[in-house]
């Protein structure tokens, strides 16, 4: 199936593999690229020299095109950049939007860029700074999330924008493909769909909570981090609902100390990267404090495999994912569910639409 997508960035089918912290790693970002979809890296959770580890990892298990997610705000983002560029990498890809500057500086090296929004005006900046295409998150999305529906926000986008859309919201199989597709997107990405397989590395315990999981299970709560943030209900969450302001800033601090430890970071810019989350927003010291090592609450559960005190990030479509296929045997899914969705639909010449009358002689 041949989209704006697929041509470019060069990859067999319209459908990406979103950058997952703690989860998109080496090994499901090359399954995914093999399996002719587009693989992302995340980075947010690696120290550049991992980044590059991983890059070559990628690299050597894959001779597709792959991406690598960055966060455009990061203090390092420049050498990252650099490392995308020295290696060779197809896409970078934003959480948040990056500069015009950085936007140019990725493509004069013929790096794609494509950030994800969530906000019509949002994509018209973005466009308009040059970016190649944009990844729409809807508000059935996992982690930080919006509170307009992909169905109403990507026909808007679609609209607003003369670059290609993908769609991410709420897609799963073949059946959303077409939806998209139908709306005016170039493909889907997923990301709760590529965590549920079994190339991704999250302990099988973990996996296990998301499919027991019902629709009804997976809430919104800005009790983590203060921000509208779509996950799991845990024992975490209940907690941190329910808490006073003394107990969450406790845990926060334990909390951010664990994550300052494996990533690096000084107490300082532990701290900068709080308030920058916390600028504009109207957030408690424990919730900055949260919203800077929002990572480590992931990590305890995607690498830990941790499911009473953590943070299990989701898609409300975890509510109907039942197996864990191999992200060849999912994308092949995929594809084929969309190509009987798309021969079973109704020709349009043998549907005999009423007329308006508006133009009849």
């Amino acid at each position: 199936m041949e989209t704006a997508l697929t041509k470019l960035v060069g990859v067999r089918h319209p459908v990406v593999q979103t950058g997952m912290g703690w989860v998109a790693g080496p090994r499901l970002v090359s399954a995914t690229a093999n399996a002719g979809a587009l693989g992302i890296l995340a980075s947010a959770t690696m120290t550049a020299t991992e980044l590059r580890r991983a890059v070559r990892e990628v690299k050597s298990r894959t001779g597709a095109p792959f991406g690598v997610n960055l966060r455009a705000d990061a203090a390092d983002a420049r050498e990252r950049v650099r490392i995308i560029v020295d290696e060779g990498v197809r896409v970078a890809s934003f959480a948040l939007a990056p500069s015009r500057e950085l936007i140019a500086e990725l493509k004069d090296a013929g790096v794609v860029v494509i950030p994800s929004i969530g906000a019509r005006r949002h994509a018209e900046k973005v466009a308009a700074w040059g970016a190649d295409a944009v990844i729409v998150q809807g508000g059935e999305g996992g982690g930080h999330t919006g509170d307009v529906a992909t169905t109403v926000l990507l026909p808007q986008v679609v609209d607003a924008v003369d670059i290609p859309v993908i769609a991410a919201g709420g897609f799963h199989d073949g059946r959303g493909l077409v939806a998209a597709l139908a709306y005016g997107a170039a493909g889907v990405a997923m990301g709760t769909r590529f965590l549920l397989t079994s190339d991704s590395t999250v302990p099988d315990p973990v996996k296990a909570k998301y499919l027991e999981a019902t629709v009804k299970d997976v809430t919104v709560t800005t009790a983590v981090d203060g921000l509208p943030h779509r996950m799991l209900r845990t024992d975490l969450v209940t907690a941190l609902e329910s808490a006073g302001r003394v107990r969450a800033l406790t845990h926060a601090i334990r909390r951010a100390s664990a994550f300052r430890k494996i990533s690096g970071l000084t107490w300082a810019q532990l701290v900068r990267d709080g308030l920058a989350t916390k600028h504009g927003k109207n957030l408690t010291w424990s919730q900055t404090l949260l919203a800077a090592n929002t990572p480590m609450l992931l990590r305890a559960s995607m690498v830990e495999g941790r499911t009473d005190l953590a943070v299990m990030a989701s898609g409300q479509v975890a509510g109907v994912i039942e197996d864990l296929p191999s992200c060849e045997e999912l994308v092949t899914r995929v594809m084929d569910e969309a190509a009987r969705v798309l021969a079973a639909l109704p020709s349009a010449q043998r549907i005999p639409f009423p007329s308006s009358g508006v133009d009849d002689p």
